[in-house]
């Protein structure tokens, strides 16, 4: 798999860039991700025989669980999907059946080597687009007619050349042109009933009844600029080989996929046989096929799960991970406890990271020519705040820092297109100032943060 060799540190280095604390989780992510590459050096007999070891992430919301996983399948460039498990229903209820899961993984799949294929064709793609446009500019004489003289070809070759100057200039852009394109009206009639759980097989109906009629153009006005982005997109992927990326896009999934499957602890209560939580269990006993290994037919092809990545994640505050079944607890045997956040770590949230909120919104107010200066004093009051608030009600981890600075910004955002040209400092007075009354009131606190 053409992902980058990292070792587990840098993988650890790359996710402090984002997450501030959880090493155990880190480490844990860090060691999972690289045992992949091991196992790719392995001889294909033995290769198949590895399978990955799944993780369990226990801890309270915004510690960071969700953000590990996703940063990690950035990291390794591999299909990523997040799914919460209460949404599920045990097959026989209304509801999505878990097998979507794998559904919706191949389409990211599908659509992350699509881009990438694009990407590699986008030269080429844009060439035959720049013909298409100057056609439509300069169309060339077909054939040579009778009484053409070659003088005013060469002119014609010229003048055509010209004007393809001033379209990669973008000098042309503004001009209007008539393309054609689509007409997705004639196809909005084939209308197929969604049935819940079956969306793949509603899109193949669709398909099918769409491909027996030829498809019906028409012509559009645009800018030659917008033209041009159109036509690019048309010759790539006329350019690309879909049967190529469906392949390699499979591979993807069943290789390096993964699975983030979070709220596990929803459906982690034993069968109680009455109210609306009957089909927890049956959940379970679903999602076991998935995560031990099946296949799953989906409208791109058979995928196998064997080899994908799935990452579970709860608080666990009301049921405990045994009370899962004892055949799924197996399937997780990498636990990992992620720590609450403390002041420290909300201060170091604020500021290290390299999309930190303080850095956030000191380029957003930099669009209306408002400078934002946070002091240190200032950061360890918002990071005060914050815990206290997340103590005195529901603990909600990092998330709380979003409450707090967007009512602590509220006025500086409201008044900064007449503010342009000032400097606004946050220091521990403006903090005071600001969230006194919030902090004060409990009532009102409860509504507001």
């Amino acid at each position: 798999m053409n992902y980058r060799e990292l070792t587990p540190e840098e993988i650890v280095r790359e996710l402090d860039k984002y997450i501030i604390g959880q090493s155990k989780a880190k480490k844990a992510v860090a060691i999972a991700l690289r045992n992949r590459w091991r196992r790719q050096q392995l001889p294909p007999e033995i290769r198949d025989e590895v399978l990955p070891k799944n993780i369990l992430m226990i801890g309270p919301t915004g510690v960071g669980k969700t953000e590990i996983a996703r940063r990690l399948a950035r990291l390794a460039k591999a299909p990523f999907i997040k799914v919460e498990a209460s949404k599920f229903t045990e097959v026989g209820y209304v509801g999505r059946d878990v097998e979507s899961i794998i559904r919706d993984l191949t389409k990211v799949a599908v659509r992350m080597v699509k881009e990438e294929k694009e990407k590699q064709v986008k030269e080429k793609a844009k060439a035959f687009a720049e013909e298409r446009i100057l056609d439509l500019l300069f169309p060339m004489p077909k054939r040579r007619g009778i009484g053409i003289d070659p003088q005013t070809i060469e002119q014609q070759k010229r003048t055509r050349e010209q004007f393809r100057q001033l379209l990669k200039e973008g000098k042309l852009d503004d001009r209007i042109v008539e393309v054609e394109v689509e007409d997705k009206s004639s196809t909005a009639m084939i209308e197929v009933i969604p049935i819940t759980g079956m969306e793949d097989m509603d899109l193949s109906i669709r398909e099918m009844l769409g491909n027996l009629f030829p498809k019906r153009m028409k012509k559009k006005k645009m800018k030659v600029k917008d033209a041009l982005e159109y036509l690019t997109k048309q010759e790539a992927e006329r350019l690309i080989d879909m049967d190529e990326v469906i392949k390699e896009a499979i591979e993807r999934v069943e290789q390096t996929g993964i699975v983030f499957i979070d709220e596990i602890d929803k459906i982690a209560g034993r069968e109680t046989h009455h109210g609306p939580d009957v089909s927890r269990e049956g959940v379970q006993r679903d999602l076991l096929p998935l995560v031990e290994g099946t296949s799953v037919t989906t409208r791109y092809g058979v995928v196998r799960t064997d080899h994908i990545l799935f990452i579970a994640a709860g608080a666990f505050h009301v049921s405990k991970p045994s009370d899962l079944i004892p055949e799924l607890q197996g399937r997780f045997p990498i636990r990992v406890e992620l720590d609450p956040l403390t002041k420290e770590d909300f201060v170091r949230i604020l500021t290290e990271p390299e999309n930190a909120l303080t850095k956030q919104y000191k380029a957003l107010l930099a669009t209306e020519g408002v400078e934002l200066e946070f002091t240190s004093d200032g950061i360890d009051r918002i990071a005060e705040i914050a815990v206290m608030l997340n103590e005195r009600m529901e603990n909600i981890g990092a998330r709380r820092l979003y409450t707090v600075m967007e009512k602590l910004l509220e006025d500086v955002s409201f008044h900064a297109p007449q503010m342009k040209g000032q400097r606004v400092v946050i220091d521990k007075s403006y903090v005071d100032e600001k969230l006194s009354d919030v902090v004060k009131d409990e009532d009102l606190s409860k509504y507001i943060l």
